[in-house]
């Protein structure tokens, strides 16, 4: 269970991080990239951000080398913007959430999108049983 400082920790390096990939970082290989999370170790020494891009296989391999070559100069940013005793190391994580979700949102679709094609295609009848029978 992270503590309050923890927490706290964690959301400002989050922020931070968010905001020195999109502005600092220059490097071509960063996709379409959200940094999703970050948890913090009781000791605050070890950062582990989590991220989730959008993309090829491909993208997503070469955003995890240019984080990977970045992390130096990520953590060095750090220790400048945080008032810490340490600046913590920074431990780079693929979140697949935003990816599952994307995934599943469309299958939803696809799946919606055939059940109204059969809809269409049949005629809207009610069935037999649940129509009262007239007597007359």
């Amino acid at each position: 269970m992270a503590t309050r400082r923890q927490k706290q920790v964690a959301d400002l390096i989050q922020r931070e991080i968010s905001v020195l990939i999109q502005r600092e970082l220059k490097d071509p290989r960063l996709g379409f990239l959200t940094v999703t999370s970050v948890e913090v170790t009781p000791d605050l020494k070890i950062a582990r951000v989590f991220y989730s891009v959008m993309g090829t296989p491909e993208e997503e391999k070469s955003t995890q080398t240019a984080l990977q070559g970045a992390t130096g100069y990520l953590r060095h940013e750090l220790a400048g913007r945080l008032d810490l005793r340490y600046a913590p190391e920074i431990q780079f994580r693929s979140d697949p959430s935003i990816a599952a979700g994307d995934r599943i949102s469309r299958l939803l679709a696809q799946i919606h999108g055939e059940e109204a094609g059969e809809a269409a295609a049949t005629p809207a009848a009610a069935p037999e049983s649940v129509l009262p029978e007239v007597q007359g």
